[in-house]
């Protein structure tokens, strides 16, 4: 699910391999990606629940200004996924409505 040669962009130029656990499971990811975009990659299409009917939600605008992909992300909740980078080691859960601190 990666891009790998853009026609615009180019080849993709290699970068370090970390991993990060989403719902306790380990998912590849590489430094400089955006966690909305390492999870994408990785098949990932849900990030949270609507707290009114727990329907999913993921990807919408990709620039940080809904809230579409937020998740718990080390026990902090409604990170913006799609605009922070990934860490080495980190632990991401889906949130459901506004996410509690865990």
């Amino acid at each position: 699910m990666r891009i790998t040669d853009h026609p615009i962009l180019g080849r993709e130029k290699p970068r370090k391999e970390i991993t990060i656990t989403v719902d306790g499971e380990p998912v590849t990811a590489y430094e400089g990606d955006m966690i909305a975009a390492a999870l994408v990659a990785a098949g990932w299409r849900h990030f949270r629940l609507t707290r009114r009917h727990g329907e999913p939600r993921g990807i919408f605008c990709a620039i940080g200004r809904c809230t579409d992909c937020v998740m718990n992300v080390n026990g902090r909740p409604n990170v913006r996924t799609c605009i922070t980078p990934v860490e080495a080691g980190m632990v991401i859960t889906t949130q459901t409505g506004s996410g509690e601190w865990t």
